[in-house]
């Protein structure tokens, strides 16, 4: 059974249900082939190849829903996946905003996305062994005190999605992505201190060297070496940009359709209100070609889309998918996303704050005190009530330069006033995942030292 054949076991299950009485049906396929190697200190350490196919199909008979899973696609695993959804149907409660798209929020998009890399596919095992042995090996030659490694990894991924529903929606496409790593550990004066560095891309050609990784990691590592507790005190915070999206991962958070209309959000009934400093624009876009979090369309079959999220520091739209927007009296930004089974949750494309125009370096030396985050620990954030608190490591910054490291110290304030605190946004926008910002400063925080 090749990829190529699973749209018609798709559709035959979408004809058993609705010949069974269902009202209507959707049915998800997906398969993945996954491998990992790490290696350490230049030997391998593991070696994972895996692969998966599974079918989902959830049928309604009016409100009530029901849904089923299976890895076995042939005719009777189907049968039997089929039965099992209908029969779930029976015993379940009427939702009243339970249902499909209406058939014209239904699509594709017509343009070809480069998710596919036949390059990934067709490369061989050890030369993806030989990138992470050569991830590691740059980093542990870059200084004498990087004298041990966590290893250097390298994964790639093949997978196709296929969905269809009863009401004429099919469509399927096929992704790869593929990434190298390496993680050394520095030591000076009896203390350790380690980081990292990646890359990643929809194909092999598209991955910085192995070299640069590696190297890479070693220079953030080394620079940690010797770090201090500063004492308490409000100063201005810089996040670097791998920092920087975690912030924007909390707003895929707290605009999520769900947290809205259950009242779990900071940003509930905000739309149209000023949440942001005026320079801060967010959009989230399935639709940019190679990235990670583009796609044809939703898990609902909507078409995937652009949505400005906040536009001159105003909130202009949460993320729906069709359940949540009923909810919520609003349309669906196509922003649908669930495994194989079951009711769709909520995702993001492409999310990102677009970036500004001053560079990284230029925002550092504005800054006469303050403090240049390079790592986050810890979960502390509150998308109820927006208290943010959460562990940090990174260098402190003396008249406008990177001055010595810091580690044992917490940042703190809350999301409303960071956003709105937001007085830099550098030019260093680039997309290292789903989720990307640039370098940006807030004004103040209070930094929890000694």
């Amino acid at each position: 059974m090749t990829f190529a054949d699973l749209p018609e076991i798709a559709e035959r299950a979408i004809k058993q249900a609705l010949a069974a009485g269902a009202s209507d049906a959707e049915c998800t396929i997906g398969e993945g082939s996954e491998f990992s190697a790490s290696v350490r200190l230049g030997q391998l350490e593991t070696l994972k190849e895996s692969g998966s196919r599974g079918a989902g199909l959830r049928v309604l008979f009016d409100r009530r829903m029901g849904a089923s899973y299976t890895s076995d696609l042939s005719l009777e695993g189907i049968r039997r996946m089929v039965q099992s959804a209908i029969d779930l149907a029976q015993v379940t409660t009427e939702d009243p905003d339970a249902g499909l798209p209406d058939p014209d929020e239904l699509g594709t998009l017509g343009k070809d996305l480069a998710l596919y890399s036949p390059e990934i596919e067709n490369l061989a095992g050890d030369v993806k062994i030989e990138h992470a042995r050569r991830a590691e090996a740059a980093a542990l030659a870059f200084d004498p005190r990087i004298t041990n490694s966590e290893g250097g990894s390298f994964d790639s991924n093949i997978g196709g999605r296929v969905f269809a529903n009863s009401r004429g929606f099919l469509g399927a496409y096929r992704s790869t992505y593929c990434s190298v790593s390496a993680v050394p550990i520095a030591t000076q004066n009896g203390s350790m201190e380690r980081d990292y560095w990646y890359s990643m891309s929809r194909t092999f050609s598209g991955l910085e060297s192995p070299e640069y990784v590696g190297k890479k990691a070693a220079e953030r590592t080394v620079r940690r070496l010797g770090a201090v507790k500063v004492e308490t005190q409000r100063v201005p915070i810089i996040f670097e940009p791998r920092l920087a999206r975690s912030l924007l991962g909390d707003i895929v958070d707290a605009i999520d359709g769900r947290a809205i209309y259950r009242h779990a959000s900071f940003l509930a009934g905000k739309l149209g209100e000023k949440v942001a400093a005026s320079s801060i624009n967010i959009v989230d876009d399935g639709t940019i070609p190679g990235l990670f979090g583009s796609q044809p369309f939703d898990d609902e079959g909507v078409p995937t889309r652009r949505t400005v999220i906040i536009e001159n520091g105003v909130l202009k739209s949460y993320l729906l998918n069709t359940y949540a927007a009923r909810k919520l009296g609003l349309k669906t930004t196509g922003s649908a996303s669930r495994g194989i089974t079951g009711n769709a949750g909520i995702g993001h494309g492409n999310f990102f704050l677009e970036a500004g125009g001053k560079s990284p370096a230029d925002i550092i030396a504005g800054v006469k005190n303050g403090f240049y985050v390079t790592e986050l620990i810890g979960t502390g954030v509150n998308i109820v009530t927006g208290d943010y608190s959460r562990g940090a490591v990174g260098l402190w910054i003396r008249d406008g330069e990177l001055a010595f490291p810091v580690s044992e110290v917490t940042v703190a304030s809350t999301l409303q006033e960071m956003l709105n605190g937001i007085a830099e946004i550098g030019n260093d926008l680039e997309f290292r995942g789903s989720i990307a910002s640039p370098t940006i400063l807030i004004g103040e925080m209070t930094v929890a030292g000694r």
